[in-house]
């Protein structure tokens, strides 16, 4: 009987509105590229991440798997989206069976924010760590354990909804004003009031997430107000997290920590204010180091990891 062949080279994808971004992993953990690309199928992503993959596969020289991170409810027994708030039409189409038939390798699919914390645990902010909670704040926000090493998915292997976590005794949940969309839209309601911010250059209608975070490093009070108070309505959910948990490391990642320290510190600072003091001492809350790649570099890993 043959033995097994070593697994070496994986390739991530993550799928994410338009935009796909993805990383090939070597043998030794290193990352060795990493490619963007546009989506230009809205209803299915497949055929543009077929593209992405064989084009990596040309340059690269071939893998052995392939991890596919998507946002939404993940069914791992099906291999298929139960539900995805961002991109509907993924629960309609089977991406697993469609890339394993076009490529012939073993394809994995993932929660993003789930592939994201996998990735921070092993190759970025996460690692010596024995427990992390990732929160991810970008186009929506969510959230992962790692316990052990290992991802931890709940009874019906839905947990780590961050987004949902109520910040207010009216109910309004984390993502209803920490999503990039709802930043966007927390800025355009208080946009007239503010007539010195260099926003007030651009049209209202255009404004994005990337504006806001680039008139706050130019010292635009008003973007910096609009950060801040994302940081410290995150910062209100991750106290939570720490006082249920005891984490030993919470690391965020996601488009809005482009902003680097300026969410990071409101994050802090409030988290500190409601964390039950000995606990907060003793938890470490942290940029990802990842960026962009955290749910490819991820998902590379848990294919190979389903492979082995």
């Amino acid at each position: 009987m043959d033995s097994p062949k070593p697994i070496s080279r994986c390739v991530g994808v993550e799928i994410s509105g338009t935009v796909l971004t993805a990383v090939v992993v070597d043998e030794n953990n290193k990352i060795v590229t990493s490619r963007t690309a546009l989506v230009t199928n809205l209803e299915t992503p497949v055929p543009d991440v077929i593209a992405l993959i064989e084009g990596l596969e040309r340059e690269s020289g071939g893998f052995d798997s392939i991890g596919v991170a998507v946002p939404g409810l993940v069914e791992r027994i099906t291999g298929r989206v139960a539900f995805s708030a961002n991109m509907p039409t993924h629960a309609d189409i089977d991406l697993v069976n469609d890339l394993k038939t076009a490529t012939g390798d073993d394809v994995v699919i993932e929660n993003d924010a789930n592939a994201a914390a996998f990735g921070e645990f092993h190759l970025g902010a996460g690692r010596g760590s024995r427990n992390i909670f990732y929160a991810t704040l970008g186009e929506g926000v969510g959230g992962a354990f790692i316990f052990d090493g290992e991802i931890w998915r709940g009874a019906s292997e839905f947990a780590g909804e961050f987004g949902y976590v109520p910040i207010n005794s009216e109910g309004t949940r984390l993502e209803d004003v920490a999503s990039a969309a709802n930043i966007i839209r927390r800025t355009r309601s208080r946009f007239h009031q503010d007539s010195t911010s260099s926003l007030k250059k651009l049209a209202e209608e255009s404004i994005t997430l990337s504006d806001i975070i680039s008139a706050a490093e130019d010292n635009d009070d008003f973007a910096q107000m609009m950060l801040e108070r994302t940081g410290m309505y995150a910062g209100t959910a991750v106290a939570s997290v720490i006082n249920l948990l005891n984490i030993e490391k919470i690391v965020v990642g996601g488009a809005i920590m482009q902003a680097g320290q300026l969410v990071l510190d409101a994050i802090i600072e409030r988290a500190q204010e409601l964390s039950f003091a000995p606990s907060f001492d003793s938890t470490s809350i942290v940029e990802g180091t990842l960026g962009a790649d955290a749910a490819a570099v991820g998902a590379a890993l848990i294919s190979r990891q389903a492979a082995s």
